[in-house]
């Protein structure tokens, strides 16, 4: 079938051709006909990268009567990326279509030039719920000449607690509107819109509801927590031409783990919620242009993310919200192409897999980080395959060309190809040379082992484990009743306060009220240094050497911890519930705040 076929009038049909369109894709076939009456609400579910942009601006473009300059149509959508990226491909698909003016509202610009467009009188509007509500609040917008509302990525918006904006902008259009919702996936949120708001939709569904693209490959690794930047690691090294975005839960570990691939030489950066927009543009050019390798990012930085040709999307731990799933592996297998999306799990957080497989439809194949001897083997054949592939300049060579073969002349063929390989291969034998298995064996996880070769010598990538290593053991007066639900969170805040890298911290012992912390020889004196009179909910911290072993900590009575002076009494189970609820905002990677976000955006 063509775009003709789908009943578009010649403007829109010469400027999809002048874009290149062939034919439409399958959400596009289903949705176009459906939606060019304007008759009718609708819901379709297509995954990220499919179309979906042109499957609804195609017809709202065509139903909007140009000799009436107000607006028409409305486009909602969760994020700053996404609104220009929607923007821009309208205004492709209108190049033809005389008197068609659409506009951007999002927040990180000036509100006074939107304020400006918009009183110019514009037919379509883009925009993010945020700043489309602080231009109703204005007075700017007004909706009563609304005839079709489009919800664009709805599951996203409301993951990125957005519910009450889109509902006060609904609500502000006339009942006559038609709306259009697009997701890549159904929660019962989004069902509950529709319910709300439409009046028996047409429903389409590209693919298996709440699937991903048949084209990723979904793999999950299984490494300790503490492993996962190695294991990351290993995965960039061992395919060379990789280019792709690592997902993180939070900002902190976002920044944290660019840094460290940028200290590592890798060519990398981060997109997180605390970079200004210019900072943002910035950092997403690069990354269009392939000048940057590996972007890592949060789950909402990365909205409205369009980049072509990604080959890997790599997950640090499963995303808190499963849905995000989808649209993270969605960045990759665009346009019918593949791609690879590689979770690496934490035996704690393993459960998710299941949660992930339920989502998709399909199984996650357990797959592991690659080894030194495999690393070292692919990339000689990326040397040899970059030696092959040089083209050679013969007329800049020609003068040099006696120099160079004097300068070779004592050695045979065999150890010019031998020294050329081992210049640009020389680091990957010295970094792997004795690394071994950072893998966990599933079973070990189920027989409640989790933590599989944690004691292997040298198994970090040249570095030792500190585990091992840990000869001195430290008390911290701060434990589950201050919002730390597990581990993972103690230990990010300690590197956090103090700055000092996670690889010396050991094991952690977590209790309601306080924790133990294994450290590495002379990082014990640094830790109390830098946290002792530091503050946690108005509570001075309080950290010494520990000589005693943790005695267990029950659920319902009161015990004493007594160390250097210090007493702290354990509270009723009900007191730790209320002191983990006002907490909760405290959290590493805790809480969000809905508010601050939506005024970000």
């Amino acid at each position: 079938m063509t775009f003709k076929e789908l009943g578009l009038d010649k403007n829109l049909i010469k400027a999809v051709e002048e874009m290149g369109f062939e034919k439409p894709s399958p959400i596009q076939e289903e949705s176009i006909p459906a939606l060019l009456p304007g008759d009718r609400d609708y819901v379709g579910l297509a995954q990220t990268g499919t179309g979906k942009t042109a499957a609804f601006g195609l017809p709202l473009i065509q139903q909007i009567d140009t000799e009436f300059r107000a607006i028409q149509g409305i486009i909602l959508c969760p994020t700053r990326e996404l609104c220009l990226q929607i923007t821009k491909e309208l205004k492709a698909y209108a190049k033809y279509t005389e008197g068609i003016k659409i506009v951007a509202v999002y927040g990180g610009a000036s509100i006074t030039d939107q304020i400006r467009e918009i009183k110019s009188g514009i037919n379509i509007m883009v925009g993010t719920p945020g700043r489309t509500i602080d231009l109703m609040d204005r007075k700017v917008l007004k909706f009563d000449s609304v005839a079709t509302v489009i919800l664009d990525e709805a599951d996203e918006m409301l993951n990125m607690g957005f519910k009450e904006d889109i509902t006060k902008i609904i609500e502000k259009t006339p009942e006559t509107k038609k709306t259009w919702l697009f997701s890549a996936t159904m929660p019962k949120e989004v069902e509950r819109i529709a319910n709300t708001y439409m009046e028996n939709p047409i429903k389409v569904t590209v693919g298996t509801k709440n699937s991903s693209a048949a084209n990723i490959e979904h793999s999950y690794c299984l490494v300790s927590g503490r492993d996962q930047y190695f294991a990351l690691r290993r995965f960039i090294d061992f395919s060379p031409e990789l280019y792709g975005i690592v997902f993180c839960r939070t900002r902190r570990e976002t920044q944290e783990i660019a840094a460290k691939l940028m200290a590592d030489g890798y060519n990398a950066d981060s997109l997180h919620g605390d970079l200004s927009q210019a900072q943002r543009d910035s950092v997403m050019n690069k990354f269009r242009n392939r000048n940057i390798q590996l972007l890592i990012a949060t789950d909402v930085a990365a909205r409205g993310i369009d980049v072509d040709d990604l080959t890997h999307v790599f997950h640090v731990d499963l995303p808190d919200e499963i849905e995000s799933y989808t649209h993270r592996s969605g960045r990759t297998a665009r346009a019918g192409k593949s791609g690879k999306s590689i979770a690496l799990v934490s035996p704690s957080k393993s459960s998710r897999i299941r949660l992930v497989e339920k989502l998709i439809g399909s199984k996650l194949a357990l797959t592991k980080a690659p080894s030194g001897q495999d690393i070292c083997g692919q990339q000689i054949i990326n040397v040899i395959n970059n030696i092959k592939s040089a083209e050679v300049n013969e007329k800049g060579l020609a003068p040099f060309i006696a120099q160079i073969h004097e300068a070779f002349a004592d050695l045979t063929k065999e150890e010019v190809i031998e020294k050329m390989v081992s210049r640009e291969f020389n680091k990957f034998i010295q970094q792997y040379d004795k690394s071994s298995d950072i893998n966990i064996d599933p079973s070990r996880v189920r027989q409640g082992r989790e933590r599989g070769n944690d004691r292997e010598s040298g198994r970090r990538e040249g570095r030792n484990d500190s585990s091992s290593r840990n000869s001195n053991r430290l008390f911290i007066n701060v434990g589950k009743m201050d919002g730390f639900e597990n581990k993972g969170q103690i230990l990010g805040f300690i590197c956090n306060q103090s700055g000092i890298d996670g690889g010396s911290i050991g094991k952690i012992d977590l209790f309601d009220s306080f924790a133990f912390i294994g450290v590495d020889e002379g990082i014990g004196e640094q830790l109390i240094g830098s946290l002792n009179g530091k503050n946690i909910e108005n509570r001075d911290i309080k950290v010494e050497f520990s000589k005693d072993k943790p005695r267990s900590s029950g659920g319902g009575f009161e015990r004493k911890e007594r160390s250097g002076g210090f007493e702290r009494r354990e509270r009723s189970s009900s007191d730790r519930k209320e002191r983990s609820f006002k907490s909760s905002d405290n959290k590493s990677g805790g809480g969000r705040n809905f508010k601050e976000r939506r005024r970000r955006i």
